[in-house]
């Protein structure tokens, strides 16, 4: 597990799938830390410094929020993007006395019907034998050609290059198994419970990622205390794509 700082009430991030701690990025890390706000950041199973776990039993979703809570000095804020962010989304639900506050990134309860769940297990089961099978460079390049990313053609090439050099770091064992274990298949919805969830809560989308404006538009319908804040220019990567705009967003709200 890699991280900044373990001081009480700071963030603990969570990264998405095929990241790790360090693809934040500097500028944020920089941002939040500036602020006051010196985060936490956490390695998921499978990923950066936990990239070569690969231990089914590290997957499951108890083990998965063990690992989250030893990351941080709670109560303190949590901060997911993607994956992290549905990982994030079941951390507040299962500790909500933990979470100060709840920051979601491009992020989702999951899938709402089995059916639903079952056809994306079967589609990521496929994508993990291809990963195994074919390599992590063949993998990452079909990961970054999806439509989903397209708006980060917009970045400085340098920035671009980083985040493909720490992609390609990871194990694809590792990822395989987080496919597996934490895809949106594996875990269940949390659609049905998103008015249990009483943390004050900020979904951070991207204004050219429409499917995930439209889940946050059906999400904070769903919350008692959650807002949403929509930054332009920006698609599914909020925090690379337009930090300045989602660092002023969600310092404001910790802050």
């Amino acid at each position: 597990m890699a991280h900044v700082s373990r001081a009480a009430r700071y963030p603990v991030l969570l990264h998405g799938f095929t990241g790790s701690a360090a693809a934040w990025g500097e500028r944020l890390v920089d941002g939040l830390t500036g602020a006051g706000l010196t985060p936490v950041l956490v390695d998921l199973p499978g990923h950066g410094c936990e990239a070569e776990r690969s231990d089914p039993a590290a997957f499951t979703l108890e083990a998965v929020l063990g690992h989250v809570a030893r990351a941080g000095d709670w109560p303190t804020d949590l901060v997911g993007y993607s994956m992290g962010g549905r990982v994030a989304l079941h951390f507040a639900a299962a500790f909500p006395e933990r979470v100060r506050r709840l920051v979601l990134e491009s992020a989702s309860p999951g899938l709402a019907s089995e059916e639903e769940r079952a056809a994306r297990r079967v589609a990521d089961e496929a994508l993990a034998f291809e990963l195994i099978a074919g390599g992590i460079e063949s993998f990452v390049d079909a990961w970054e050609a999806q439509p989903l990313f397209e708006s980060r053609a917009a970045l400085e090439a340098a920035v671009r290059a980083r985040q493909r050099e720490l992609r390609l770091r990871n194990d694809p064992e590792g990822l395989a198994a987080a496919l597996r274990g934490l895809g949106a298949g594996a875990l269940p919805s949390l659609w049905g419970r998103l008015a249990e969830i009483a943390v004050p809560t900020l979904l951070v989308v991207g204004a050219l990622d429409a499917k995930f404006v439209a889940i946050a538009e059906r999400m904070v319908r769903a919350m008692p205390d959650a807002r949403v804040v929509e930054v332009p220019g920006a698609g599914h990567t909020v925090h690379l794509e337009r930090s300045d705009g989602w660092l002023a967003a969600v310092t404001d709200f910790l802050g």
